[in-house]
């Protein structure tokens, strides 16, 4: 599971590029837009695409291939891990916890929860939801270990942070600054746990996937295998074989584009959140060209357009998920090439948004 940290005061903005974007990597040129097609054609895109408009397809297809050992395609039905876009599942099992009377608000401290947590009292859940906690990673701190076969569980891993920040601290106030942190989302993952008495797949499946019958979703294996499901690669190397647990609440699931489309519909509609919880989530209008983080969304403008997305990096895998509600649209990008950079990703971003939704 990829790294991505960033650090900035909490009243500016973030620039489109930020996620995963390093100074040592050109953007991504092509020749001068025709079509979507022709576009992920010429990125050389491997992976499943759907942009919908106004209900409309303007393309609903797969790209290169799934498996090169088998040489199957990719499809629209074939499964791919999609990384950090569980986060936003995650955040819907916390909405979830406040409609179930669980938690009373997003701003309750940790401490409420866990009075051993050190700093709780300053963090707050909407401090987790939108990487203003200033907790550290946990990922560098495990993954090395973790792929060598040492055994870590949530619990585990929750206790290595508590005993990081005990001896360190925070990395900054909380509130005062915004930085993508895994951290939060392990975090808010083993809270529906203990809240809800339900294991964190189980309230998920039940609350989210269940109610919006999206039946190829579910928690990744660290192996994969079988036809539906693609191999992750990083160029020509296989690089699927993960440890999957180390990823819970904060990467951990396996999904389709048709199954994220019910999830992006389901978001932008009127049925799914009510006003008050579509305030709550996905904030308030952003200046031109300006993305910010929100409760588990982001929130950018792209050429006047409101763009409600999340993208996700794990080994050998690029996912992006997004909506423009003004145009009922519906962006989704699954990719089994690894994409270290994100110049992949925020190509597909500024060119299918300002050119087609």
């Amino acid at each position: 599971m990829k790294t991505k940290f960033l650090l900035l005061p909490i009243l500016s903005f973030v620039t489109l590029l930020f996620i995963s974007c390093s100074n040592d990597d050109d953007p991504i040129t092509i020749s001068e837009y025709t079509d979507a097609t022709t576009f992920f054609n010429e990125l050389n895109y491997s992976g499943s695409v759907l942009i919908s408009k106004n209900g409309n397809d303007i393309l609903r297809t797969g790209f290169g291939i799934a498996n090169k050992t088998t040489v199957d395609p990719n499809a629209i039905s074939t499964q791919f891990r999609i990384g950090s876009v569980s986060k936003t599942l995650t955040g819907m099992g916390i909405v979830q916890l406040k409609r179930d009377g669980l938690i009373n608000s997003y701003d309750q401290p940790l401490s409420d929860f866990d009075d051993s947590f050190p700093h709780g009292n300053q963090i707050t859940l909407r401090h987790l939801l939108s990487h203003q906690s200033g907790l550290p990673d946990y990922v560098p701190m495990v993954e090395p270990n973790a792929k060598s076969g040492q055994s870590f569980t949530p619990e585990t891993i929750l206790e290595i942070v508590k005993n990081q920040v005990s001896e360190n601290g925070l990395n900054f106030e909380p509130g005062s600054s915004v930085a993508y942190s895994n951290t939060n989302f392990l975090i808010l993952a083993l809270l529906i746990e203990e809240l809800s008495g339900n294991s964190y797949e189980n309230y998920i499946t039940e609350n989210v996937l269940e109610p919006l019958n999206m039946t190829e979703t579910e928690m990744g294996n660290d192996e994969i295998s079988g036809e539906n499901y693609a191999q992750g690669y990083n160029g020509n190397e296989n690089v699927s074989e993960y440890p999957m647990q180390i990823a819970f609440g904060a990467g951990c699931w396996t999904s389709s584009v048709t199954d994220l489309e019910k999830w992006c519909r389901a978001a932008m509609g009127d049925n799914w959140f009510s006003p008050d919880e579509k305030q709550a989530i996905f904030g308030e209008d952003v200046p031109e060209e300006t993305t910010a983080f929100e409760l588990a969304w982001f929130r950018s403008k792209i050429d006047g357009k409101t763009f409600l997305w999340h993208g996700g990096d794990i080994d050998g895998f690029a996912s992006l998920i997004g909506f423009v509600p003004e145009s009922n649209s519906v962006l989704i990008t699954l990719s089994n090439e690894q994409d270290d950079s994100g110049t992949t990703r925020n190509a597909i971003i500024e060119t299918i948004v300002k050119n087609e939704l």
